[in-house]
């Protein structure tokens, strides 16, 4: 069992911290809250709908991609070698949200602004580009689809220190400005302490000990 009676609940807004070692399942209850993997027992509800059961047509699929987005750890597997930056934020803006093409490149550019990259970037390729700009990219990717929960799964390991503060502060920015649900995993307590208003801790697949960011941090209850 990878992971097994884990409960909560993520108003708008607000930012839970996920923490744990390797092969506590954090990746897995990330993957499963996004859809890329299917619980065998217990729901998820997403937006007042349950997204525990397959998605029964095309457009149910794309309500669920619009609802929850997630960005992985590593940027350069996350984004297509063979697409330009224009062209993976592009997708989910035109398949999700039907955008015409027109719209579609003037939210390229508005979303580039969002996140600190200069437009200029947008005929850029991955290989062209910083581990920073990468998960830049890849955030701005999942903020086409206009989620109300976004998933970042480890998204500031693999940067170096230097880049991961100012990925922080561009995510807590963004929180606050698009009132965004904010599910932020990490096995580092001093990220998720930057960022987190609630803490989760995973154990072995079990949630050991939840919540709030000083209460875990400062006198935590579980060994």
């Amino acid at each position: 069992v990878a992971v097994e009676d884990v409960s909560f609940g993520i108003p708008e807004a607000e930012t839970l911290g996920l923490v744990g070692e390797s092969g506590s399942g954090k990746t897995t209850l990330a993957l499963t809250i996004a859809g890329l993997e299917r619980p065998t027992q217990g729901t998820i509800t997403a937006c007042g709908r349950d997204r525990s059961r397959p998605a029964r047509s095309a457009r149910d699929r794309r309500r669920r991609g619009r609802e929850v987005q997630i960005v992985f750890q590593d940027p350069f597997d996350s984004l297509n070698p063979r697409a330009s930056v224009a062209a993976a934020i592009t997708r989910p803006l035109r398949k999700l949200r039907g955008l015409s093409r027109a719209d579609a490149r003037s939210e390229v550019d508005r979303l580039l602004d969002r996140v600190r990259l200069p437009r200029r970037l947008s005929g850029a390729y991955p290989a062209e580009l910083s581990g920073g700009e990468c998960q830049r990219v890849a955030i701005a990717r999942a903020l086409a689809a206009g989620p109300d929960l976004l998933v970042c799964d480890e998204i500031t390991s693999a940067l170096d220190t230097s880049v991961q503060a100012s990925v922080l502060e561009l995510i807590e920015e963004l929180r606050a400005e698009l009132g965004l649900a904010l599910l932020f995993i990490s096995h580092d307590f001093g990220v998720v302490a930057s960022v987190a208003d609630r803490i989760m801790v995973l154990e072995h697949g079990i949630a050991r000990e939840h919540g709030t960011a000083e209460a875990v941090l400062a006198d935590p209850s579980h060994p």
